[in-house]
C-alpha cells in the first residue's frame, strides 16, 4: 500500500542529484577574469582568438584557470588580482598593437570560481541582476514618429521613380504626416496610377478624392505595415545597443523591449554612467564608394607608392588593406533594409533595398561601372572599416543582392552589420539610475538571511509540530529549493531582489501543502484507520486540494508573467517555477520518505506526526496521542 515502485525511487534520486550539481555553481562565489569582446562590429569571436588568448598567456608565463569561448566574447579566469591585471596588460598589447585603434576590448571582470568539470556539464550559476551586482540602468523611449516619418519620406520618394517610369504625369508629390499626396490633373492618369501604386506597394492603401481640379491620391500605410515599421525599427534599435554595449565589457548586459516604444538597458558592474551614456548614444553612418583599382592604388597596397590623391586606405574584415575612393556614391540614410538569402545559383547572399533616390544613383553608378568593386564601409566614432567589397555585375535598382564566397552565417551577419550600422529611429534616455556594488553585496546578504532564516523557522515549527513526519516535510522542502535554484540556473535566469523575494514566498507555500497533508493524516487516524490506511489516504485525498490551491495560485503568476514587466515579471519567473518544483517536492518526495520509514512495518501501531487529538474521548479516559 505504501511502498513505491524502483523505478520512482531512481527519478527521485536522479532529481535529487541533478539539482544538487546543477545548484552546486552558485556556491562558489566569483573570481576575477579577463574578458575580450570584439571592438569594431566587423570582427567576430571565433575559437582562433581563444587559442590566441591562451597561447598569449602561455608566453608570458601566466597560469589560468582555463579560457573559453562564450557567445561573444573569450573569458579567462585567474587565482587573484595580481595576475588578472598582468593577464589583462599582456593581452592587450598582444591583441592591440596600436593602442589608438584598438581592435579587442580586453576588460577586467569576475566569473564564477565553479570548476571545470561543472562547466563542462553546463552548469553556470545565476547571473546576478542590477539590483545585488550594481550598475546602471537606463529606460529609453524610442522616438516612433520619427519612424514613420523616414518610411513616409522614403514613399515619396519610391512614388514619384515609379510614376516617372511608367510616364504618368502628376502634379506634385508631398507629404502629410504620415501619408502620401499626389496630385493630377486627369482623373484617367489618377486611375492608372492607383493601379500602378496598388500593384507595387501592397502595404499602402490608395484613397482617391477631390474633384475636378483638385484631384489626389492619398495613400496611407495599412494598419499592420505600421506596427511592422515601428517593430522593425524597435528591434533594430536593440541589435544597434548589443553591438555598442560589447564595447563596455559588460558580461551579461540586459536590452529588452518594454511596451511598444520603450528599451531597457541594463549594464551590472558598470559605474561609469558617462562614458555608458556615451557608447549607447553615439550615431553610426553608412557609406557606399567606389573602390580605387588604379595602378598607382596597386603600387601603394604593395607598399611601393603612396596612396593616391582622391582616396583612402582602408581594411576588410579579414585584415586586408584596400583602397577606396574618398567620393561617397551612397549613404546609409539611403538604405531600406537587408536581409540574408541566395541567390539564382542559391549562393548565400544578402539583399538590400534601398530608397527611390538611391536607386537613382545605384543605377546611374552600376551603369557606369560594371565589372569594378564597390565598398560598403561602415563608420563609428570617426574610423571606417569595410563590411565588403563585391563587384557589380549589372545594371542596378532599387532592390540588388550581393553574393559570392561567402558562408549562409556571413550572409547573416553581413547583413546584420548593414542594418544595425545606426539607430532606425532616435532615441532618449527618460529614466536614469546607478546601483553601487557595496549596495548590492548588501542586498544580497540581506536576501540570502532572509531566505536562510525563513526556510530556519519553517523547519523548526514543522519538526516541533509533527514531529517525524514534520522532518519529512522540512526535507521535502529543501529538496524543493534544490530544485528551484538548478532551474533558475539551467535556464540562465538573472536572479534580482524580487527574485530571492518570490524564493521566500515559494518555501511558505510550498510547506503549506505538507501541512495539509499531516493534518489529512491525523484525520484519518482520529476516524480509526490503521496507521497505515492514514498514511495512503492522506495523500491521496490531500492532492485534489493541493492541487486546486496551486492551480488558482500559478493562474495568478502566469498573469504577473503575461502582463507584467521589470521587476514583476522577474518576481512572477521564480514564483511559477517555485510552484511547479513545490508540486514535485511536497506530495511525491515526502511520500518517498514515509513510503521508505514506514511502508516495509506490517505491524505499525502509531505514527510520529504530533497529538492526534479523539473527537470524544470516553469516560475516563485521557486524549490518546500517537
Amino acid at each position: 500500500m505504501n511502498r513505491y515502485p524502483l523505478w520512482k525511487y531512481a527519478l527521485l534520486l536522479v532529481a535529487l542529484l541533478v539539482g544538487f550539481i546543477y545548484t552546486l555553481p552558485n556556491l562558489f562565489g566569483e573570481a576575477p577574469a579577463v574578458q575580450v569582446s570584439s571592438a569594431k562590429v566587423t570582427v567576430k569571436i571565433d575559437a582562433a582568438l581563444r587559442e590566441r588568448v591562451q597561447k598569449t598567456l602561455s608566453d608570458g608565463g601566466i597560469q589560468a584557470d582555463f579560457v573559453q569561448l562564450e557567445t561573444n566574447s573569450v573569458r579567462a579566469r585567474f587565482q587573484d588580482t595580481d595576475t588578472q591585471i598582468r593577464a589583462k596588460d599582456l593581452i592587450s598589447k598582444t591583441l592591440n598593437p596600436d593602442p589608438s585603434e584598438p581592435t579587442y576590448i580586453v576588460a577586467l571582470n569576475l566569473v564564477s570560481r565553479s570548476p571545470q568539470w561543472l562547466a563542462s556539464l553546463h552548469a553556470f550559476p545565476m547571473y546576478l541582476g542590477l539590483d545585488l551586482r550594481g550598475g546602471v540602468h537606463f529606460l529609453m523611449q524610442v522616438d516612433m514618429k520619427a519612424a514613420l516619418t523616414k518610411k513616409a519620406d522614403a514613399l515619396v520618394g519610391d512614388v514619384r521613380t515609379m510614376l516617372r517610369d511608367k510616364n504618368l504625369r502628376h502634379a506634385g508629390i508631398s507629404r502629410d504626416g504620415n501619408n502620401v499626396v499626389v496630385a493630377f490633373r486627369e482623373a484617367d492618369t489618377r486611375q492608372k496610377a492607383q493601379a500602378v501604386l496598388r500593384d507595387q506597394l501592397p502595404d499602402v492603401v490608395w484613397t482617391p478624392v477631390g474633384d475636378g481640379a483638385e484631384l489626389r491620391l492619398i495613400g496611407a500605410l495599412k494598419p499592420q505595415s505600421l506596427v511592422a515599421v515601428q517593430e522593425a525599427a524597435l528591434k533594430q534599435n536593440i541589435t544597434t545597443l548589443h553591438n555598442r554595449v560589447n564595447e563596455l565589457g559588460v558580461a551579461e548586459p540586459v536590452i529588452q523591449q518594454q511596451g511598444l516604444d520603450r528599451v531597457v538597458v541594463q549594464l551590472p558592474g558598470v559605474q561609469d554612467t558617462a562614458k555608458a551614456k556615451d557608447i549607447i548614444g553615439r550615431t553610426a553612418t553608412l557609406e557606399l564608394r567606389m573602390v580605387d583599382e588604379s595602378t598607382e592604388a596597386q603600387a601603394a597596397l604593395t607598399g611601393q607608392g603612396p596612396v593616391p590623391f582622391g582616396s583612402e586606405r582602408y581594411s576588410e574584415k579579414n585584415g586586408a588593406p584596400i583602397i577606396v575612393k574618398r567620393q561617397v556614391v551612397l549613404t546609409g540614410d539611403s538604405l531600406n533594409d537587408a536581409q540574408p538569402g541566395f541567390d539564382d545559383n542559391h549562393n548565400p547572399a544578402v539583399h538590400l533595398t534601398v530608397d527611390a533616390k538611391g536607386a537613382r544613383i545605384m543605377k546611374d553608378v552600376s551603369r557606369e561601372n560594371i565589372g569594378k568593386r564597390m565598398a560598403i564601409i561602415l563608420f563609428e566614432k570617426g574610423k571606417g572599416e569595410v563590411v565588403t567589397a563585391p563587384s557589380i555585375r549589372g545594371e542596378l535598382g532599387n532592390r540588388f543582392q550581393i553574393s559570392g564566397a561567402m558562408s549562409t552565417q556571413e550572409a547573416s551577419d553581413t547583413a546584420l552589420l548593414l542594418r544595425a550600422g545606426s539607430l532606425a529611429a532616435p532615441m532618449e534616455i527618460i529614466e536614469e539610475r546607478t546601483i553601487g556594488p557595496s549596495l548590492g553585496a548588501e542586498n544580497i546578504d540581506k536576501g540570502i538571511a532572509s531566505v536562510k532564516w525563513g526556510f530556519i523557522a519553517v523547519a523548526v515549527f514543522m519538526c516541533l509540530y509533527y514531529m517525524l513526519f514534520g522532518l519529512f516535510s522540512a526535507l521535502a522542502l529543501g529538496f524543493n529549493l534544490l530544485l528551484l535554484i538548478a532551474v533558475l540556473s539551467m535556464l540562465q535566469a538573472t536572479l534580482t531582489l524580487p527574485g530571492i523575494a518570490a524564493i521566500a514566498l515559494v518555501l511558505g507555500m510550498a510547506i503549506d501543502a505538507n501541512v495539509l497533508i499531516n493534518e489529512r493524516i491525523r484525520e484519518e487516524l482520529r476516524a480509526g484507520l490503521s496507521p497505515q490506511q492514514a498514511i495512503h489516504a492522506g495523500y491521496e485525498r490531500a492532492f485534489a486540494t493541493i492541487l486546486d490551491s496551486n492551480v488558482t495560485t500559478l493562474t495568478a503568476g502566469v498573469a504577473l508573467l503575461a502582463f507584467g514587466s521589470g521587476p514583476v515579471k522577474a518576481f512572477a519567473v521564480v514564483h511559477c517555477l517555485g510552484i511547479l518544483t513545490s508540486m514535485l517536492s511536497s506530495v511525491m518526495f515526502s511520500r518517498a520518505l514515509a513510503n521508505l520509514w514506514y511502508g516495509r512495518r506490517k505491524r505499525l501501531k502509531s505514527l510520529s506526526i504530533g497529538t492526534v487529538w479523539k473527537p470524544a474521548p470516553e469516560a475516563g479516559q485521557a486524549p490518546e496521542a500517537q
